[in-house]
């Protein structure tokens, strides 16, 4: 299992020092990055970890790297560090997804258990792609027919309903059923919606 890794966007070098050694002490890896496009660069999303990052940066701001990243489908923790005057900009990144948002200065305590939180989310996060992926996988092996069946299905539509719509029987309706509730692998019509409603918020 790989260590997860704390990258630091900060271009305050005596920040990127003080964070650096702050993450030896409590035996984290971490990763320093002057700006947002240097991060970009260099940044592997199959590794694990969380993002310490503040909001005033050169060129790309914090803000603009954050959205980035979500517009990428990139769902690294962010953790939020700012200075007095730019709390309406960090509070602008907390409605953009950052889960945690300190102001400088900050206790060291406070960052570890923020990003102590930061690497709990990330497993969460990690684990869901994995079941998410498995979903899909299910879903493509559907035929084209049945991906239509359900679709009707965890919308709430009876059988003699989906047969009317598609002009089929009612049996070849409920064969139908069978196969899509075998091939997803699930138990029961709650089970399918849920993954049906998995799939799409992917």
């Amino acid at each position: 299992m790989i260590d997860p890794t704390i990258f630091i966007v900060d271009d305050d070098s005596a920040m990127q020092k003080s964070l650096s050694w702050l993450m030896e002490t409590v035996g984290h890896q971490a990763k320093v990055f002057s700006s947002a496009l240097e991060f970009l660069e260099t940044y592997d999303p199959e590794l694990p970890g969380c993002m310490i990052l503040d909001v005033r940066l050169p060129g790309m701001s914090g803000l603009q790297l954050q959205q980035k990243l979500k517009d990428e489908k990139i769902n690294i923790p962010v953790i939020i560090i700012s200075g007095h005057g730019d709390v309406p900009m960090a509070v602008k990144a907390m409605q953009q997804g950052a889960l945690t948002f300190l102001e400088k200065p900050f206790r060291d305590q406070d960052l570890l258990d923020s990003i102590q939180n930061a690497l709990e989310k990330d497993v969460e996060n990690r684990e869901n792609l994995i079941v998410t992926a498995s979903i899909q996988r299910c879903v493509d092996n559907l035929t084209p027919r049945e991906k239509d069946i359900m679709e009707r299905m965890v919308v709430g539509d009876a059988n003699k309903d989906i047969a009317k719509y598609y002009d089929i029987s009612v049996k070849t309706v409920e064969v139908h059923r069978g196969r899509v509730m075998e091939k997803m692998q699930a138990h029961s019509l709650p089970g399918l919606v849920k993954m049906a409603l998995r799939v799409r918020a992917s």
